[in-house]
């Protein structure tokens, strides 16, 4: 018995019926920094032009827009919030904390795509929640970004500052070296 290439790539290097196109691979589109962003008065954000291109080869432009517990709003490229949404919808249904989470996360999950312009439309429901009017900041947290109205943002990130919680840090933390 012989192993075929052609065989391989008809089912995948994963196992599956699928387009990867090397072994196992690893598609993460790393987001990182804070801009500061302005929405206009149809609630549209213009994604900075550095993050673009990646959006576009991620994901073809399409993004997940969701709520935060922080009040603020999450932006995931598609193929990583059905990640995040399989995991949601599988916690259980008779656990409080978990029932919340999914009618929080999943509930207000809004489909966006990236107009010619790199622009995504945030409906009202989304702009009200995160306090959201013109100035906003875009945060980078690796695989989706938060979207923080701007005055929120500042208070919360010189509060945390402030905060003195090196008792609560897990070992995790601790052995990692700044």
């Amino acid at each position: 018995m012989r192993l075929s290439g052609e065989k391989w790539e008809e089912m995948g290097y994963c196992g599956f019926f699928t387009s990867c196109v090397e072994p196992f691979p690893i598609i993460k589109t790393v987001f990182r920094g804070a801009t500061k962003v302005t929405l206009d008065a149809k609630g549209r954000l213009a994604i900075p032009t550095r993050y673009r291109e990646r959006i576009q080869s991620r994901c073809d432009g399409q993004l997940v827009v969701t709520v935060d517990k922080d009040y603020c709003l999450l932006i995931y490229p598609f193929p990583d919030w059905e990640e995040i949404e399989r995991k949601l919808v599988r916690l259980p249904s008779l656990n409080k904390r978990a029932r919340r989470l999914q009618r929080l996360m999943v509930g207000h999950a809004t489909e966006v795509d990236l107009d010619g312009h790199g622009r995504i439309l945030l409906s009202r429901e989304l702009r009200e929640f995160a306090g959201l009017d013109r100035q906003a900041v875009l945060i980078g947290q690796g695989n989706k970004f938060e979207l923080w109205d701007e005055d929120s943002w500042n208070q919360k990130r010189d509060e945390w500052l402030r905060e003195d919680d090196e008792a609560d840090l897990s070992s995790e933390l601790e052995s990692l070296s700044l």
